[in-house]
């Protein structure tokens, strides 16, 4: 009975950390003079992500690689189709020429990477199917090709990739308090709800599989949602795209690239259909943008037929089992 009420208060640790760590993290940064953008950029954008990275660090390191891949591919689904779905249905999202242009491709880019280095063997001998060190190595190059253009978009002051950065300035000690907080609430939280998605899928018979697509995934999700719905419901559809695409990218590139580095992920070819599902509905909002009655915006109608979507793709994953 522990491990489920340990697996539930985990999640809250999980989405309080990353709220304490952003807030500490933002207002030191503040301090010495860096930009809204550049802290909107780095530490708000990984601050979102960082349920998703503890959780694979220490899936990946229990052995549970399964609830480490399903976690990343499980979030993005539901960033994109569920997230973005609410946002739209709160407010209609228009999406700026850049994200349409750029942003959008580089995560199709990613979702590929993901794709072809998983299927293809190259750095095993034994030709299993993983995702290995080697891979990860590449992940984080590819990230770090994603930050020097962001960079550099932030630099011509052309950048509209910006997060909801806190405003107001904490004092020094409260701040480094926070910081501390949010890592410890990071880790307990993190350890905490894989150890209780392991017992679930242990004692019901289930795949780790489908509870990191599931549970973990939608509850390490959590702080886009919100960030993305607050920011929908203020009317600052930028931030609300933005946070999910972004989220999206790091999940991939800097989440799936620092888990493999750690342990090489055993990939099971069952996940292939997850990560098409992905595929499919990231190319959605580039065609909902092409085909709605405004241009580069998701209403309400494509907000719902998001959230029917991710429904349906849930409800195939449970009978998939």
């Amino acid at each position: 009975m522990l491990v489920y009420i340990l697996f539930v208060v985990g999640f809250v640790l999980l989405i309080k950390g990353a709220d304490w760590l952003v807030s500490g993290s933002a207002s030191v940064a503040k301090k010495y003079n860096i930009s809204d953008l550049v802290i909107g950029l780095t530490i708000v954008s990984m601050g979102t992500s960082m349920p998703e990275l503890i959780v694979n660090i220490l899936a990946s390191t229990s052995g549970a690689s399964e609830i480490a891949i399903g976690n990343v591919v499980g979030s993005n689904i539901a960033n994109i189709l569920l997230i973005l779905g609410v946002a739209a249905f709160i407010y209609p999202l228009t999406i700026k020429e850049s994200t349409v242009m750029s942003q959008i491709p580089f995560s199709i880019i990613a979702i590929l990477l993901v794709a072809f280095a998983a299927n293809a063997p190259i750095f095993n001998p034994d030709y299993s199917l993983m995702i290995s060190r080697l891979d990860g190595v590449v992940f984080i190059l590819f990230f770090a090709l994603f930050m020097v253009y962001i960079i550099k978009l932030a630099r011509e002051g052309r950048a509209d990739m910006i997060e909801d950065a806190p405003s107001e300035m904490l004092p020094m000690g409260k701040s480094i308090l926070f910081v501390l907080l949010g890592m410890v609430g990071l880790f307990l939280g993190g350890k905490w709800v894989v150890d209780g998605a392991i017992k679930i899928a242990e004692q019901f018979g289930l795949s780790q599989n489908l509870i990191g697509l599931t549970i973990v995934a939608i509850g390490t999700s959590l702080p886009e949602l919100v960030t993305s719905a607050m920011a929908a419901y203020r009317k600052n559809t930028d931030i609300a795209v933005a946070n999910v695409i972004g989220s999206n990218i790091f999940n991939l590139l800097w989440v799936l690239g620092i888990s493999a580095m750690i342990s090489p992920m055993k990939y099971d070819p069952v996940v292939n259909t997850d990560i098409i599902v992905l595929l499919v509905a990231t190319c959605l909002i580039v065609f909902s943008l092409m085909t709605g009655r405004a241009k580069n915006q998701i209403g309400k109608p494509t907000g719902l037929f998001f959230l029917a979507c991710y429904i349906a793709y849930t409800a195939f994953i449970i009978y998939r089992g």
